[in-house]
């Protein structure tokens, strides 16, 4: 068939054809290209035998050789081909080198809004060539399990420790004993982001806080709420979040949710129009809100330990490194607005 001919066609005829055109002559085309006149010759020939069309014209004698009607063409669609080919060439040795490809991500909500602008922005000034594919969800857990598939290869994520600690011990299982028994508020104790090949680096602390409406009695007081004025309070909760229960676990008091939603805004919008409160990481909240008032909560609650992990079995490109590293410098500015890093 007519399209089975033009499936003879390669880069080299292509290549001869532009050779030819930007040089004028058989001869100066094989020299910029390191083959013989022959070879170019023969290459011409045979591209116009599959396309069935004479591509140059051939005056002989010193005038220069130039290219026909369907020459010209032809040489439009050669000429893209071979840039994208090139183009290829370079996405591949930037692919083996590490600096090119895709770089799939996982992310939440609040990293959405408060880490990835400035971290993206970075990042792709540094490495242009890399693509990041995002992948959003209310559960880090299920992230995990993505990355654990091969289907991410970075997300962030939670990481599930109870912190600060007056006691002593060699032994974590005897620390969270003696919470667990109530003669400790709180215990350092490292715990895995959930069951899984996992590694993760620390990037962000992120406390806690309770935001009431504005004129709630409790935005009043001097004091730090306690934990029973926590525990008699409407809250407005999450309903896809592990802190949850670590919250509970740290106040060691029920808490009573009359409403739960996976989106910040929600959360933060209820509780300016007074339906309840709500116990939040602090980079959830919108700024400048003068519905709500935010009340630090102290030692009450440990904060939330944003981590960015990976797979600990499968390889980490350079790319994903430097996406590592790039995300610790914008964390580590972000801090900031928070609270310092504890020593």
């Amino acid at each position: 068939m007519e399209s089975d001919r033009w499936l003879g066609i390669e880069l080299r005829h292509l290549t001869a054809l532009e050779a030819v055109s930007r040089e004028g002559s058989f001869g100066r085309a094989a020299k910029s290209l390191g083959y013989t006149q022959s070879a170019i010759s023969q290459q011409i020939a045979a591209l116009e035998r599959i396309v069935d069309a004479r591509l140059v014209e051939r005056p002989g004698g010193p005038r220069p050789v130039s290219l026909t009607e369907a020459g010209e063409l032809l040489l439009r669609h050669a000429e893209a081909i071979v840039a994208r080919l090139a183009a290829a060439q370079a996405d591949l040795g930037a692919l083996a080198e590490g600096e090119g490809g895709v770089l799939r991500v996982g992310i939440y909500q609040s990293v959405g809004q408060r880490i990835l602008p400035e971290l993206m922005r970075r990042y792709a000034a540094a490495w242009p060539r890399v693509e990041i594919a995002l992948t959003e969800s209310a559960s880090d857990a299920e992230l995990l399990g993505l990355v654990e598939r091969g289907e991410l290869d970075l997300t962030f994520a939670d990481l599930p420790r109870v912190e600060i600690a007056l006691t002593e011990s060699a032994s974590d299982a005897e620390l969270l004993g003696l919470v667990e028994r109530g003669e400790l508020d709180l215990t350092f104790a490292d715990l895995p982001l959930v069951d899984g090949p996992f590694e993760a680096v620390e990037l962000l602390r992120d406390p806690y806080v309770l935001i009431v409406p504005a004129g709630s009695p409790l935005a009043e007081r001097d004091t730090t709420p306690s934990r029973r004025d926590i525990a008699a309070l409407d809250l407005i909760g999450y309903r896809s979040c592990r802190s949850t229960v670590r919250i509970e676990g740290a106040l060691r008091e029920r808490l009573h949710f009359v409403f739960r939603s996976d989106h910040n805004g929600t959360v933060q919008g209820l509780v300016g129009a007074g339906v309840g409160a709500a116990l939040v990481p602090r980079l959830t909240l919108e700024p400048h809100d003068e519905t709500i008032v935010e009340l630090d909560l102290g030692p009450k609650v440990p904060p939330r330990l944003i981590a960015v992990a990976w797979h600990r079995d499968r390889y980490r490109t350079p790319a994903a490194e430097a996406f590592v590293e790039t995300a610790l410098g914008v964390c580590g500015e972000l801090q900031g607005e928070t609270e310092p890093v504890a020593a």
